[in-house]
C-alpha cells in the first residue's frame, strides 16, 4: 500500500513536468529533478532516475515529503525533507 500511495504522490507532484513542459523542475527523459534539505534557502536540487520511486528507501522519503507538504510543493518540484546527506546515502545505496 506504501508503495501504491507513495508512486501516486509523487505522479501528482511532478505530473505538470513530465508532460514534456520546461520548467525549471524539467529534467531529462526518464529522470525527475527533486529538491533536497531541511531549510527552505539551502535546498539543492538533485536529478534522479524515475526507477527510484520503485524502490522501498526512496519512497519512505515520499512518505515524509507527503506528510510535510502534501501536494504543494513549495520549490514547484517535488521537495524531500531531509538532510543532503541523508539523500546521499539512500540514492548511494540504491545505486549500488
Amino acid at each position: 500500500m506504501a508503495l501504491v500511495r507513495g508512486l501516486m504522490a509523487a505522479k501528482k507532484i511532478i505530473g505538470g513536468s513530465v508532460g514534456g513542459t520546461r520548467k525549471e523542475t524539467s529534467a531529462p527523459k526518464g529522470f525527475l529533478a527533486v529538491y533536497v534539505g531541511e531549510s527552505q534557502k539551502k535546498k539543492q536540487r538533485h536529478i534522479v532516475p524515475v526507477s527510484y520511486l520503485n524502490q522501498p528507501l526512496f519512497q519512505d522519503l515520499l512518505i515524509k515529503a507527503e506528510e510535510e507538504f502534501g501536494f504543494n510543493h513549495p520549490m514547484g518540484g517535488l521537495t524531500i525533507p531531509c538532510p543532503e546527506d541523508t539523500f546521499l546515502t539512500v540514492t548511494s545505496r540504491i545505486h549500488g
